[in-house]
């Protein structure tokens, strides 16, 4: 009896979601030069090119003036999937393991975003880690589109707000707002004080608002965990 053939079976291995990748795509649809891109995003053509071919880090601040610039939401830029791909479809999912995802780190705050390869989401989570202690420290007040539900995780928080009185939220304690009005989230307690924020609104609105906020603070954006270690589904 003859032996039998084993077979193996690959997968191909997840996208790695790249800004670079999706910059060169888009432009590409598009039919549109690197000088056509830096005339609408004010970068030079050699930073594009190098940000194309993976040569270079990609700033906060950059990547808001290439999404604008291309007019698109910033999460496509680390989309999975190729620039264009209509995601009108129900049952799509995103899981995002602990020590996963993309985070903004700045002196006062660092911002972590689950769920950052799904596009056009109607609710933004978000994960804070709140350092600013004053609103001396904190500056400006945010204000963006839409409503804002947050709940304290971890030490004490005030929302200071221009229309009420400081909330002081202790572990547990949740707060819904809109967020149109001008607010902070301040740290009262010497321990860690985090929480989680979820918005409603245009998720490029609101990473604008943000980046408005931020755009004089050290920025450094980080991939948590190498793609190969993810186990996200985009569905």
């Amino acid at each position: 009896m003859p032996a039998k053939r084993s077979q193996n079976v690959t997968t191909a291995a997840p996208a790695v979601p790249n800004p670079g990748i999706a910059l060169r795509m888009l432009r590409r649809q598009r039919g549109w030069t690197l000088a056509e891109i830096g005339a609408r995003t004010g970068l030079p053509i050699s930073t594009l090119s190098k940000i194309e071919n993976g040569k270079m880090s990609l700033s906060f601040d950059k990547l808001t003036r290439i999404a604008q610039g291309l007019e698109v939401d910033i999460g496509e830029l680390f989309s999975s999937q190729p620039p264009g791909v209509n995601e009108n479809f129900s049952g799509r999912r995103s899981i995002t393991r602990a020590g996963e995802g993309y985070a903004i780190r700045t002196e006062h705050y660092h911002h972590f975003y689950p769920a950052s390869e799904l596009l056009n989401k109607r609710l933004v989570p978000i994960i804070a880690e709140v350092h600013a202690r004053s609103l001396d420290e904190f500056g400006d007040l945010i204000r963006h589109t839409g409503e804002e539900f947050a709940l304290v995780l971890e030490g004490t928080i005030e929302l200071h707000s221009e229309l009420y009185a400081p909330a002081r939220l202790e572990v547990g304690d949740s707060i819904y707002f809109d967020s149109a009005m001008g607010h902070a989230y301040i740290a009262a307690s010497a321990s860690p004080c985090r929480l989680l924020a979820v918005c409603s609104g245009n998720e490029a609105h609101l990473r604008e608002a943000l980046s408005r906020k931020i755009a004089s603070e050290p920025i450094r954006m980080s991939a948590v965990r190498p793609a190969k270690a993810r186990r996200s589904a985009n569905l």
